[in-house]
C-alpha cells in the first residue's frame, strides 16, 4: 500500500544534487515524481547531471517507473531557471500578440530546453482569465482577460508542450484570475455561482482538455455558493461533480502544493492528504515541507486501514499514474529528455530562442522565427 501511495505523489528535494537521505526515501516510498525549484539550480550542466541522477533510482523503485521531473516554468517572473536558459516574457505578452503559432512556437521552445536538460513536466500553462485587474498572484501570468482569448492561446500552448516532449498541466482549476489574496499564504474566498463559472472561467478549461491534456492542477480556492466546506483541491463538488463528470475530464487531477497556507492553516498535513484523495484527486504535490511527504504517506497508510479511505482509490491512482508513464514512454529510449550533455547544451539558451524572446518582449513577431 505503502508503495502505491508514493507513487502518486510528487515531492520537492533541497539542493543541487541528491542527499543520502532524500535517495533513501524515494527509492523506499516508491515516490512518483520530483519537482524542482531556483534552489535546485546552479547551472545546465549541473541540472542535467541532477535530472540524470534522478532517472538512475527509476530501476530501485519498487515498481520500477521513471519519475516525474517537473518545474514550473511559465516564463517572466515564474521562471525557476534562468539564464543561460532563454529568459522569456511573461505571458501576457505572448497574449498581446494573440496569435496560437506565436503562443505554440514559444512553448515549444520552451520545451525543448527544458527537455533538454532531462526535465518531461512543466506546471503551465496558467488558465485563468485575468478578470479582476488587481489581482497580482496572476497578473502577468495571464494569457489574457477573455474566455475565448485565454481558451484560444491556451490550447497552443498545450500542444506546443507536447509538441516538445513535455507533459504539460494546465492550472490552476477552475480559474484563479478573479482572486486577491495569494493562497501560498491564506485561503481565498470567491463568491462566484457555478452558472458565473461555467460562463466564463470553465471555458478555457474546456478547450485545454481537447488538447490532449494529461494533467490539471486545482487550486486552494473557497467557492462558498458552490461548496461552502471545503476549497476546490478537497471539494468533491468540482473534482468529481465538476471536472470529471460535467467537463468529461479523463485525466489526471493533481493537487496545487499541499503545504500552501490556504489549506496548512485550517488542517492538518495528514487531514489535507487524506481529503485531498478522498475528493478525487489523483497526485499530491509537497513543494518544500521535507517532512510532510512522510506525514503524508502515513496518514494515507492509516485511513485505509481505518478504512475512512477506501483502498481502491490508492490503488487506481497508482495504475492510473503507471498507465500515463507507460504512454507517454518516460524513462525509453524514445523520451525526448535523455540527451547526452553535448547535444543538449547546444539547445539550452539557442540564439534563435532568444532572438523569439526578444521579438515577442517587443510585441511583433516576423514570419522566420517562428519557422522549424
Amino acid at each position: 500500500m505503502r508503495e502505491k501511495i508514493g507513487a502518486s505523489m510528487i515531492v520537492g528535494i533541497s539542493g543541487f544534487s541528491l542527499t543520502a537521505e532524500e535517495t533513501e526515501f524515494l527509492v523506499r516510498e516508491n515516490i512518483g515524481g520530483i519537482i524542482l525549484f531556483k534552489r535546485n539550480f546552479e547551472s545546465p550542466k549541473q541540472l542535467h547531471a541532477l535530472c540524470s541522477e534522478i532517472r538512475s533510482l527509476a530501476a530501485r523503485k519498487g515498481d520500477k517507473t521513471p519519475f516525474f521531473i517537473s518545474v514550473d516554468q511559465e516564463g517572466g517572473r515564474v521562471a525557476r531557471f534562468r539564464s543561460p536558459f532563454t529568459e522569456w516574457p511573461p505571458m501576457a505578452k505572448v497574449g498581446a500578440i494573440d496569435s496560437a503559432t506565436v503562443a505554440f512556437r514559444v512553448a515549444q521552445l520552451i520545451g525543448i530546453e527544458l527537455a533538454a536538460a532531462g526535465i518531461n513536466m512543466n506546471f503551465a500553462p496558467s488558465v485563468d482569465i485575468l478578470t479582476n485587474p488587481a489581482n497580482t498572484v496572476i497578473g502577468d501570468r495571464a494569457l489574457g482577460t477573455t474566455a475565448e482569448g485565454v481558451a484560444k492561446l491556451a490550447s497552443a500552448v498545450v500542444r506546443g508542450f507536447i509538441k516538445s516532449g513535455l507533459i504539460p498541466v494546465a492550472k490552476h482549476f477552475p480559474g484563479h484570475g478573479n482572486t486577491l489574496l495569494d493562497s501560498h499564504e491564506e485561503l481565498p474566498v470567491e463568491n462566484r455561482t457555478l452558472a458565473e463559472l461555467e460562463a466564463c472561467e470553465l471555458e478555457p478549461f474546456r478547450r485545454v482538455i481537447r488538447a490532449r491534456l494529461d494533467f490539471i492542477m486545482s487550486s486552494h480556492i473557497l467557492f462558498p455558493n458552490v461548496d461552502a466546506k471545503w476549497p476546490v483541491s478537497l471539494s468533491e463538488v468540482f473534482l468529481s461533480d465538476i471536472l470529471r463528470h460535467s467537463l468529461r475530464w479523463r485525466g489526471l487531477i493533481i493537487s496545487d502544493d499541499l503545504d500552501m497556507k490556504a489549506l496548512t492553516k485550517h488542517h492538518s498535513v495528514g487531514d489535507i492528504a487524506v481529503r485531498a484523495l478522498q475528493a478525487g484527486t489523483n497526485v499530491l504535490l509537497y513543494c518544500n515541507e521535507p517532512a510532510s511527504p512522510g506525514i503524508a504517506i502515513d496518514a494515507i497508510e492509516k485511513a485505509v486501514r481505518d478504512r475512512t479511505l477506501p483502498a481502491a482509490i490508492v490503488t487506481e491512482n497508482a495504475a492510473r499514474v503507471m498507465k500515463l508513464k507507460g504512454e507517454l514512454k518516460l524513462g525509453t529510449s524514445a523520451d525526448l529528455t535523455i540527451k547526452p550533455w553535448s547535444e543538449a547544451e547546444k539547445l539550452i539558451g539557442a540564439e534563435s530562442h532568444k532572438q523569439l524572446a526578444d521579438a515577442v518582449r517587443a510585441g511583433s513577431v516576423p514570419a522566420s522565427l517562428l519557422e522549424g
